[in-house]
């Protein structure tokens, strides 16, 4: 049935086109083989298997655009090759929608933007469209954005609520208690405001956002977060920074944090060289208080952060442990459509941690090396192979568990198939 009704739409959207709009679509099959052998936490010993499976992304995007309005529906489908019989009557359900937006312009700067979208910024270190992930991640926002070209500035503000179908209509608006939202690791509101400004050798943007998380009492936490982000070029080297501060509650504790970091980078004939510091908040294993010390970044792009084997924010949330990250990053030239990445990563906890003696932890958790390939076989078709070696300390076994004197790698390879199936004049 689903199948239908999407032939259906793309079939009245291509014959609408010549008189009404631009349409467009696209397709998109991502599958991702990897090799897990630690990652995201280290192996518990030497009879734990490493883990080898591929999983795939298929999407198709249809865009329709006029003068007035824009439109966006993407209907995605993630599966673990192999675990759909050859031969099934009915589908598990694991096709959805991954976009359905509309955008009108009231002016040539002014626009609202409602649907499930992805809401991301700068360099996604807090809203990021996590597309690392094939599910990737969305919202069901309503945004108002103004977009002055001529100035170089933006300004968007923000607006969600949520809520879940465990108590269907008409009872959803009759009954007490109805309105508690169940759905675990998403916010029940949300509203914020971003403004971005260019200049002519740097950036700034300004972010302030609220979230209320649903308590298990039925009351509503609200945390708040701040943040500044800024780069700057001065004498042919590039400087770059970010902070962010979270207060207000989570869970009825309140919440006081901070994100900081910056990071320098040099052009060479050879290579770019960036080396930086990132500085996330914790708490303190003497601390006894109920405030929350440790910063989380709820809804970034996190995979792009702290090292690529994802040991710190996604999945394992780190805890109360945070993170002192020191790195450096460079891209070497191999050919004239491929490039070797290489980043390596020192990290180090972000706060006091004690054993089980209570002593002092060294703070010194591993050091990652990370390396990946990337080939752009054509302008529809991308190769990417990566290897990544994670040289753990006994502080972090004596935080996250398992064995640090074992092998711990990740390897993967990703082919991305990306074509435009249809494109009409406009």
């Amino acid at each position: 049935m689903k199948q239908k009704l999407l032939l259906a739409l793309i079939l009245l959207l291509s014959g609408a086109h010549s008189v009404l709009a631009q349409f467009k679509i696209t397709a998109e099959v991502r599958p991702r083989t990897e090799f897990r052998n630690g990652f995201k936490t280290l192996k518990q010993s030497e009879d734990v298997d490493p883990a080898l499976f591929t999983e795939q992304r298929s999407r198709l995007y249809l865009d329709y655009n006029t003068d007035k309005y824009k439109f966006r529906l993407a209907f995605q489908d993630v599966r673990i090759w192999g675990e759909t019989s050859q031969i099934f009557k009915e589908d598990l359900g694991s096709t959805f929608l991954s976009e359905a937006w509309g955008q009108y312009y009231f002016t040539d700067k002014f626009s609202t933007k409602v649907g499930r979208q992805i809401i991301s910024y700068d360099n996604q270190r807090y809203l990021g469209g996590l597309e690392w992930a094939q599910q990737g991640r969305r919202h069901d926002a309503l945004l108002f954005i103004y977009d002055d070209a001529a100035k170089k500035s933006k300004l968007h503000l923000g607006f969600a609520f949520n809520q879940d179908d465990d108590i269907l209509e008409p009872a959803l608006l009759q009954r007490p208690g109805a309105t508690f939202y169940s759905v675990g690791g998403n916010y029940k509101s949300m509203q914020y405001g971003w403004y971005h400004k260019d200049f002519d050798s740097g950036k700034l943007s300004l972010l302030t956002l609220n979230v209320g998380f649903q308590n298990a009492d039925s009351t509503v936490s609200n945390k708040q977060t701040f943040g500044v982000i800024a780069s700057k070029t001065l004498g042919g080297i590039n400087f770059a920074g970010d902070f962010y501060y979270q207060t207000g509650e989570s869970g009825g504790n309140e919440v006081d944090a901070m994100l900081f970091g910056i990071n320098a980078t040099l052009k060479t004939d050879v290579t770019p060289i960036t080396l930086g510091y990132e500085h996330i908040s914790g708490k303190d294993d003497d601390d006894t208080s109920a405030t929350i010390t440790n910063f989380n970044p709820d809804f970034g792009t996190n995979h792009a952060h702290n090292g690529l084997m994802d040991y710190f924010f996604v999945g394992p949330a780190n805890g109360n442990v945070g993170v002192n990250d020191f790195y450096l990053k460079t891209k070497f030239k191999a050919g004239k459509k491929a490039a070797l990445l290489v980043h390596a990563h020192q990290f180090l906890t972000g706060s006091t941690q004690l054993d089980e003696t209570g002593g002092e932890l060294s703070k010194n958790m591993g050091t990652e090396i990370d390396l990946v390939y990337n080939l752009n076989i054509s302008k529809e078709v991308n190769l990417k192979v990566g290897y990544s070696q994670m040289f753990a300390t006994d502080t972090m076994e004596a935080l996250r568990g398992g064995d640090a004197s074992l092998f711990t790698n990740w390897a993967w390879t990703m082919l991305t198939f990306k074509p435009v199936l249809f494109k009409s004049e406009q």
